[in-house]
């Protein structure tokens, strides 16, 4: 009772400002009654009929002559009691206001003309809850609500917002009515929903209903506080309909339990006079509505119409010096919606006096409907007052966290506010830097690198957690998924960050690079000497008999070849990419066809001493020029073909090499690639097998022995190259092709010409033609005219 008599002061205050303003209602008292329901639907259908026709109301078809006209009817506390009366006046067609009510059910127009809401829809307070929760990352909670038709309509308005915002109920129960408050009661509630309450993994429980349908929790607190001596230390999201610091023994206030809660109310604003007026009121001068009740109850002190208590009240005790439990100085949001629905009615009556059509209006109740909808004013604290298209007053809820002291006062601290009509559309404002957080979660968190995973059979906060995959990362708690790096970066070990890549490719710069691009060159200069010793002796007989033309593009296409493993080495371009594999086959093939042709003419040779063999005219240049000439464009052929269907390409490999961006060339088609190499292994095995059948003729000039063993090296090499090259990735695997290109090359040019430039340089007195004859002769074979060129 004590609690909820601002209510009665407010409306007190709000209608001796009307009456004192001469210029809102001239020569015109407002006279008002008031009534008290106990939350009580009998007496709330008494109240409103003793209002309608004890001396106010004619009866239908009846005229009294009675000066009083009820104009409006200001109340109920509860969604209850508000319908009730709305029942009975919509028949009068008599307006009501109410400053408790928030049932839904209320702004439908066509059940309730008459009704007006003082109370904003509950809608953005459901959103409000939803968002609050998000904020704080509480996602496993508990509901308590009132074991009513609203209660109901509150679970089933915020259970799907609840899913699609990933917060779980853990626990709904709802709070049984009062009914009396003996020992044996109290012991059954507490009984019947404590256990709710000592869940140890609930930790934030959302409240909804109003002071009489909440009770039952009241009671609970007491018990579990004061009886049992375990306070539910939890946070409490308590919705605008309740204000819990109404307790039914103040006295024994249950600080510890309510302590950090936090809970939505009516939004108010500093009423300016109202604190002095309520500090200044004296029981045995004011005629206050109940007044007398409510001083004796709030000071314990007695006064002669009531002398309840041994001490008797002076009238000097001021309101001020109470506990906040019991009554607050500064107005609350219901008492705020009561003054504002006093002076709504006073506009209303004003524009309606005000009309063109005065005398009517005077008669005729109905005309001050309309003009309830479409009142619009500032209150004395400045703020605009109207109703919106539903006939609800365009306001929203002011979010306040509860601080309990020891002494049973306590703080209301503003951390937020829920405002649907936001002019710059943030709707939700909180600031929760000193608020209370516990963890509220079913389970652990995910950290950053793991991503959540449904449990079977589980609520969705219930989830588990697995590390993502490969490639992914995640960098938020509780990633429903983790997501791939950008191209250029790659997960850490954590995979809770994304790390720049390097970019890597086989460069001059690095000891690798370095030490083949080295052995390149240093090949390339020994050809270039082999070439200029054949040159400068190029009259002597050794060098002519080995088919002049032949062995200048044998030598020329060795320098290319080493040459062209430069084309490898550096950062990849288009134009490289296009030309490294072609000319490496296209060359490559040329050399190894000049071998062949050289080792197909001193097969022919020999054969062709023998008397009377018709091969002789094949013998001499033109055969192995034929054999060079058809060979190499055979490969030419194919390297057009790969170049003009599937050419290479540049390429950025992210995927190869963890950490790394590989510069690439990607061959295009991989099979033209290998249609190209294997027809070089083709070449080479016809040319190894030719030589090892020649192996047993005469030695002097035969140079077959020789091309087996630079053909078996060759083999030996591109054969290993395969694997080698598909087991490697990035600049190694193109390390290997250079290593097989010059150690295959280089075996041509050891094996080939070396021992020719060893008695060119070193042994001139074999290169003679006496000592070519004589080896000749020695074998039992006569040279060739034809080889002696």
């Amino acid at each position: 009772m004590p609690k909820n008599y601002q209510h009665v002061l407010a409306f007190v205050f709000a209608i001796q400002e009307v009456n004192k303003n001469n210029h809102l209602l001239p020569n015109i008292t407002l006279v008002t009654d008031i009534y008290d329901n106990a939350f009580h639907s009998m007496f709330t259908y008494w109240a409103t009929l003793d209002l309608l026709f004890t001396g106010h109301i004619d009866p239908y078809n009846y005229k009294c002559g009675r000066e009083q006209k009820l104009m409006a009817i200001i109340g109920g506390l509860t969604s209850q009691s508000s319908t009730q009366i709305a029942s009975i006046l919509n028949t009068y067609k008599i307006p009501q206001l109410t400053y408790g009510s928030f049932d839904p059910v209320l702004s439908d127009k066509t059940q309730f003309p008459s009704f007006f809401r003082m109370a904003p829809n509950e809608n953005p307070q459901y959103d409000g809850i939803v968002q609050l929760l998000n904020y704080f990352e509480w996602n496993w909670i508990g509901l308590l609500t009132s074991d009513d038709d609203s209660g109901e309509t509150f679970i089933q308005a915020m259970r799907p917002k609840l899913s699609q915002s990933g917060i779980c109920v853990a626990v709904i129960q709802s709070v049984p009515i009062v009914i009396s408050h003996t020992p044996e009661n109290r012991k059954k509630y507490h009984e019947r929903i404590s256990f709710v309450l000592h869940l140890n993994n609930i930790s934030v429980i959302v409240v909804y209903g109003d002071a009489h349908s909440m009770a039952g929790l009241q009671i609970v607190l007491h018990y579990s506080e004061f009886v049992h001596l375990q306070p539910m230390e939890k946070v409490w999201l308590i919705t605008s309909q309740w204000d819990f610091t109404a307790i039914l023994t103040w006295n024994k206030f249950p600080a510890k339990s309510i302590n950090g809660t936090l809970s939505f109310a009516l939004h108010k604003n500093v009423v300016p006079g109202f604190h002095d007026f309520i500090e200044n009121i004296n029981p045995y001068e004011s005629s206050v509505y109940f007044i007398q009740e409510f001083w004796c109850s709030a000071f314990a002190c007695s006064l002669p119409k009531y002398y309840v208590y041994m001490t008797n009240c002076t009238g000097k005790e001021k309101l001020g010096g109470l506990p906040g439990a019991v009554f607050e100085m500064e107005m609350s949001g219901q008492s705020y919606s009561i003054y504002n629905s006093v002076h709504i009615v006073a506009h209303a009556l004003h524009a309606m006096y005000s009309s063109k059509t005065k005398n009517k209006a005077i008669g005729d109740l109905l005309n001050l409907r309309p003009f309830l909808r479409n009142v619009r004013f500032n209150n004395s604290a400045g703020e605009e007052i109207f109703f919106d298209e539903n006939g609800d007053v365009a306001a929203g809820y002011d979010i306040v966290n509860w601080v309990m002291f020891h002494n049973k006062s306590f703080r209301r601290l503003l951390v937020g506010r829920m405002d649907p009509k936001h002019p710059g559309g943030k709707r939700f404002i909180i600031n929760g830097r000193n608020i209370k957080t516990p963890r509220a979660k079913c389970v652990e968190s995910c950290h950053p690198g793991y991503s959540r995973i449904v449990q079977q059979g589980q609520q969705v906060c219930c989830y588990g957690c697995a590390q993502c995959p490969e490639g992914r990362i995640s960098v938020h708690i509780d990633a429903d998924q983790c997501e791939k790096c950008p191209e250029d970066q790659y997960p850490n070990e954590e995979k809770n960050q994304c790390i720049p890549r390097t970019v890597t490719f086989l460069s001059y710069g690095e000891p690798l690079g370095a030490v083949l691009a080295s052995f390149a060159l240093f090949f390339s200069i020994v050809t270039v000497v082999v070439m200029g010793s054949f040159i400068q002796h190029h009259n002597t007989p050794i060098v002519k008999a080995n088919n002049w033309s032949i062995t200048c593009i044998l030598l020329s296409s060795l320098l290319l070849s080493f040459l062209c493993s430069f084309l490898f080495i550096g950062q990849p371009q288009k134009v490289t990419c296009l030309l490294r594999q072609t000319v490496f086959g296209t060359i490559f093939s040329i050399a190894v066809s000049c071998v062949l042709g050289k080792t197909i003419t001193v097969v022919l040779a020999f054969i062709a001493t023998k008397p009377g063999n018709k091969m002789r005219k094949w013998v001499g240049k033109r055969l192995a020029m034929s054999v060079v000439i058809l060979c190499s464009l055979i490969q030419i052929g194919l390297c057009v073909v790969w170049l003009v269907t599937s050419p290479p390409f540049l390429e950025l490999d992210t995927h190869s090499q963890m950490g790394q961006i590989i510069v690439q060339c990607n061959e295009g088609s991989v099979m033209m690639f290998y249609f190209v190499l294997s027809y070089m292994g083709l070449l080479a095995i016809i040319c190894f097998t030719v030589a090892y059948l020649a192996r047993k003729l005469p030695d002097a000039f035969n140079e077959a022995k020789l091309i087996t063993f630079s053909m078996l090296v060759f083999c030996s090499v591109w054969v290993s190259f395969v694997p080698s090259y598909l087991s490697t990735k990035g600049k190694y695997m193109v390390a290997v092709e250079i290593f097989s290109i010059l150690v295959s090359s280089s075996g041509l040019l050891g094996c080939i010409f070396l021992p020719k430039c060893y008695i060119i340089l070193m042994r001139p007195d074999l290169n003679t033609r006496e000592q070519i004859g004589k080896k000749k002769r020695d074998d039992g074979v006569h040279p060739l005219p034809v080889q002696l060129q």
